[in-house]
């Protein structure tokens, strides 16, 4: 299904306004589904203005309100990056300041907006900035970006960007917005490389389908999954209802599910 109007991708599926073109969506999870539960990811882009601005978030599980603060952290991100961005000639040694600077904003508004009871809001947070010479990315929490950029052996490359550090030794911990200590967990990135014509963004729930592992820890694409998702955007058909349908059954189906029984997004943008 397809945006309308405001320039904002925000769930209803795509546009195409500036350089990229953009797709995102969230699916319950099974245990979710099981259970009666909504979704607890949201994602959201945006392209009104020079710049394209892309995040996803993932609620944590354990917190009452935390739909909802998937929700708000994705609509101040796509918000307040894009202000910080727009309209500014930034050179590539200072677009971490000014992710952080754009972090620490969105920060303050969420535990603004939540401060009757912040931990109940609890979710993660991955941007993508797609300006002209640069892509930024920032992430506090579990969720990952790969890159598509270059061509060997006729076959596309794939990069994942860098992910956040392990909390603890218990794999299913991860540091959220509110977390007293977030801003020693985020991580962020500045890549320079016109190659690059493809960005995922996607929560946890589909690290174990996207990214092989490596001695226990996701390092390295699934290049036949980042495929799929690419192609699936690249060649789309005349009904974006009916190409939503088919990435939701792809998403909940049996092979995806039986590695990761989470919510999972997926948000991409190919160049047009």
């Amino acid at each position: 299904m397809s945006g309308r109007g405001d320039g904002i991708v925000n769930g209803r599926g795509e546009r195409r306004r500036t350089a990229w073109r953009v797709h995102g969506l969230s699916v319950t999870g099974y245990r979710h589904r099981r259970d009666g539960v909504p979704c607890q990811d949201a994602w959201r882009a945006d392209d009104t203005g020079p710049v394209t601005v892309l995040a996803v978030s993932d609620g944590a599980g354990s917190r009452s309100r935390s739909a909802e603060g998937s929700k708000i952290a994705v609509k101040l991100a796509t918000d307040r990056f894009g202000r910080r961005v727009s309209g500014r000639r930034t050179e590539a040694t200072a677009v971490h300041g000014l992710l952080r600077a754009a972090y620490r904003e969105v920060r303050d508004e969420f535990l603004r907006q939540t401060a009757e009871a912040p931990d109940d809001f609890a979710a993660t947070l991955t941007v993508v900035v797609l300006a002209p010479t640069w892509i930024g990315h920032l992430s506090v929490g579990d969720g990952f970006v790969l890159l598509r950029a270059g061509v060997e052996d006729g076959e596309p490359q794939f990069h994942l960007l860098p992910t956040a550090p392990e909390v603890s030794e218990y794999s299913n911990e991860t540091v959220f917005l509110t977390s007293s200590d977030a801003e020693k967990w985020v991580r962020t990135a500045c890549v320079r490389d016109s190659g690059v014509d493809g960005v995922l963004l996607s929560t946890d729930g589909l690290a174990q389908a996207a990214l092989a592992n490596s001695h226990g820890r996701p390092q390295i694409p699934n290049a036949s999954f980042a495929s799929t998702m690419f192609a699936s955007l690249e060649n789309a058909g005349d009904d974006p209802h009916a190409d939503t349908e088919a990435l939701a059954a792809f998403l909940r189906s049996d092979r995806v599910t039986a590695v990761n029984a989470d919510d999972k997004t997926v948000l991409r943008a190919v160049r047009s």
